[in-house]
Formats: structure tokens, sequence, C-alpha cells
């Protein structure tokens, strides 16, 4: 039985191998088909008028003007589409039906193995429930009208047959024990993967979640300091002893005046900025006097890396004082 079922499992992969073959054949064969030109059809017309002299026949006249030969060529090449797709249809339909006759093939052998299994089971089923009673009667009634070398024989048939269906439950009972183990271990392992893929979901979600939060911190504390910075110069301007300034640039936003201050520091001159209503004021000092803070200005001004021509000196008076 399962030879005859690879046998037609076999014959209709063929077949099938055959349908898609030729449905290829066909395709290739369409595209390699040349388009007929306005000459070869001319060639044609005269062959055939060349073929008929002296016959009385009718012949139409040929096409003269360019429009009506790409009617022509675009007519023939809409029918030979038509041809194409009528025989593409042809050869898929063909294919299905060849794949409906295998899958019917295939449902077929498996009922008829599963008949035999069922068979095999019920005889099975059957020897193993015989009352003990009937046995041992029959072996009674053997025993009287049997010679001994027969009954000896009997039993000893009897026996390896009781022994070869005991094998045959016992291998039949490890297989299905087998085959539920494994079962257990797919599912066992499926359960393991999932679990496994939701822990590494969530502990992506926890890192996504743990760096956007360091990420807010960090800009929280960035601006919080430049907050600081800001209130600790105002203080100083307006609170401070010291009134000399030089003020070195007006900045129009705040990362204009972050990149002045960052280059301004880096020449070793301790700058203050404080925002105004028309920028942010970028001030070095405070000096005690104003001699001191415009030597700072002159050296400013003289230092061509810089190139901050417009520095001055300010007095710096306190809120308290004006």
């Amino acid at each position: 039985m399962a030879m005859n079922s690879k046998q037609r499992l076999l014959g209709g992969i063929v077949l099938l191998g055959g349908g898609v073959l030729l449905a290829a054949i066909l395709l290739q064969n369409h595209k390699d088909a040349p388009y007929p030109t306005t000459a070869s059809t001319t060639q044609q017309a005269q062959h055939h008028q060349t073929n008929t002299v002296g016959q009385e026949v009718n012949l139409q006249p040929l096409a003269v003007d360019v429009e009506t030969e790409k009617r022509l060529l675009e007519e023939q090449r809409k029918a030979r589409e038509k041809a194409v797709a009528e025989q593409e249809q042809r050869a898929a339909d063909y294919l299905a039906t060849q794949q409906q006759a295998e899958a019917d093939a295939a449902r077929k052998a498996a009922a008829e193995q599963a008949a035999v299994l069922a068979r095999r089971q019920s005889q099975l089923q059957s020897s193993d429930n015989i009352p003990p009673e009937l046995v041992q009667d029959a072996k009674n009634k053997l025993n009287q009208t049997t010679k001994p070398d027969s009954v000896n024989k009997l039993k000893t048939d009897s026996d390896e047959k009781i022994k070869a269906e005991a094998a045959a439950k016992a291998k039949k009972d490890a297989e299905l024990k087998a085959a539920k183990a494994k079962a257990e271990a797919q599912a066992k392992h499926q359960a393991e993967t999932s679990a496994r893929a939701k822990a590494e979901a969530k502990a992506k979600t926890d890192a996504d979640a743990k760096r956007k939060a360091e990420a807010t911190a960090k800009a929280k504390a960035d601006a919080d300091k430049k907050k600081k910075d800001a209130d600790k110069a105002r203080d100083l301007l307006e609170n401070g002893d010291k009134k000399w300034m030089v003020q070195v640039a007006l900045a129009a936003s705040q990362s204009n005046a972050d990149s002045i201050t960052a280059k301004l520091r880096a020449k070793g001159y301790k700058v203050t900025q404080s925002p105004t209503s028309k920028g942010v004021r970028i001030m070095i000092g405070p000096s005690k006097d104003r001699d001191s803070a415009d030597a700072i200005r002159k050296k400013i001004t003289s230092d061509s890396s810089l190139n901050m021509k417009s520095a001055w000196v300010i007095g710096w008076v306190p809120l308290d004082q004006r």
C-alpha cells in the first residue's frame, strides 16, 4: 500500500513538471516570435500573386498608408496575445486538474492506510479481550481429542502467537510513547522560544525607555546649569562690588553667545554672559579700575585670532546703587 502511494505521488510530480515545462515553452515561443513587418507582408502578397498567375483571382489592394499598416499589425498582435492567453489558461486548468487528482489520490491512500491500521488494531483488541474461561475450555477439549505431540505443537504455536502479539503491542505502545514525548518536547521548545522572544522584547523596551529617561535628565541638567550660570552672572553684575567690564559682543542667539564664550575661555579670559532684550551680552571681567579693563580691551582687539575689533569698556553700576 505504501509503495502504491509513492508511485502515485511520483507520477503526479512528473505530470506537474511536464505541465510547467509546457507552459514555459509556450511562453518562450510567444516571446521569440517576431512581429511581421510591412516588407514581409508585401512579400507574402507578391508571392501569393505569383503562385496564382493564370487563375482568375480577385486580389484585394494592399495597404498603402502607414496608419493602416499599424492598425493591421496591432490587430495581428492582439490576436496572437489572445491565442497565447488561451493556451496559458488551458495549461493552468490542466495543472489545476492534475493537482486536484494528486490530492484526491493522496487522501485516498491515507484513508486506506488508516483503515488497515484500524483493522489491525481491532484484531489485536479482539485477541486480547477473549475471556480466560473460554481459553481454558478450548484447551481442555484439545487435550481430550488430540495426541500429546499435537497438543505440544499447538501449545507452542499458541504461545508464540501470544508472544508475537504482545511484542507487537509493546512496540506500538513504545512508538506512541515516543511520539507523545516528541510532541511534548516540541511544545516545550516552542514555549521556551516564545518566552525568550518576549523577554528580549521587554529588555529592548526597557533599554529604550532608560535611554530616553537618561537623555531627558541630561537635557534638564544642561538647562538647569545654563540657567544657574546666567543667574550667577546676573547676580555678579548687579550685586557685585566690581564696576568695570569689557563688553566684546552682543550675540543675537544663545548658540552664538556660547560659541564666542568658548573661544574666549580657550584664551584664558574670564567670560560672563548677561541676557538682554536685544540679545546676549558677552563681557570679560570685572576689573577694579578702568585702566585694567582698558588694558584687557586692547589685548583683545589686537588679537587677530579673535577678530573682535569692537570691544569696549563699560562702567557697571549695581542695581542698588543706581
